[in-house]
């Protein structure tokens, strides 16, 4: 038996499964398919047409441990998640996070408070997606990626399965490190390949390239390949892989 609070606003034609619990002021839209064990809390926004498996928890709150360098303590929105969008098993979206359009996440992706994810994209299996991300329209996360905190990636990014990205080149060690943490940028267009490892505020250009298992330890151009560790410039993108030249790019 499910839990629904009075004060929750469910869209027509929408269903539960077994054991979901919908708190207070929760606001579903029409036609969703809401799984079993299904967890959404206070105040959480699901559009129209969603689809949420199994297990999954919306509107999670982040745990703050007391020497947290990157966890704020300040109020956070209400989750928001778009239309059509499509939600495994075991997902976890926290409270602040902000769900484009026609998005899937795949089972047991974790999205931390403060990111935005762009129309479109696809987010796989098992990635991780820290706090105060901006992912864009159009990308692709595969299977165990890890998008540190304070990264931005731009429309139409690939990531291969097992890309690694770190803010934190004090490894953890001495108070100045909290005055200088950097996510990575990836720019529009941008292709990282299957386990890369992006170091602290790297930059990846547009159209750029990392083949797979390079160590990025400085910008790259637009429109380059590197490759390598530490990653060196190994030739430009051919002109055919382009974004701009796609068939299929908007």
């Amino acid at each position: 038996m499910s839990h629904i609070s009075g004060s929750a606003h469910i869209g027509a034609g929408t269903t539960f499964g077994e054991f979901c619990v919908i708190e207070d002021h929760v606001v579903i839209g029409s036609n969703c398919t809401v799984g079993h064990h299904v967890v959404i809390r206070s105040g959480s926004l699901i559009g129209q047409d969603v689809r949420i498996d199994d297990h999954t928890v919306i509107g999670k709150s982040p745990m703050r441990a007391p020497n947290s360098a990157t966890t704020a303590a300040d109020p956070l929105p209400p989750c928001k998640v778009g239309d059509r969008c499509l939600i495994g098993t075991s997902v976890i979206l926290y409270t602040g996070s902000k769900i484009g359009d026609e998005i899937l996440i795949a089972d047991l992706a974790t999205i931390r408070e403060n990111v935005s994810i762009g129309d479109r994209t696809i987010v796989g299996r098992g990635v991780a997606i820290e706090n105060c991300c901006s992912i864009g329209r159009f990308c692709k996360l595969e299977t165990n990626v890890y998008i540190t905190a304070h990264s931005t990636l731009e429309d139409y990014v690939f990531v291969a399965p097992g890309v690694l990205t770190s803010n934190d080149n004090f490894v953890g060690r001495t108070e100045e490190r909290s005055l200088h943490y950097r996510g990575v940028i990836v720019r529009r267009g941008g292709r990282l390949g299957v386990g890369a490892v992006i170091l602290p505020g790297r930059e990846i250009g547009t159209d750029g390239l990392v083949a797979g298992g390079a160590v990025v330890t400085r910008d790259t151009e637009p429109s380059q390949i590197v490759a390598g560790n530490p990653a060196r410039y190994f030739r430009d993108v051919p002109e055919e892989q382009l974004l701009d030249r796609q068939n299929w790019f908007d």
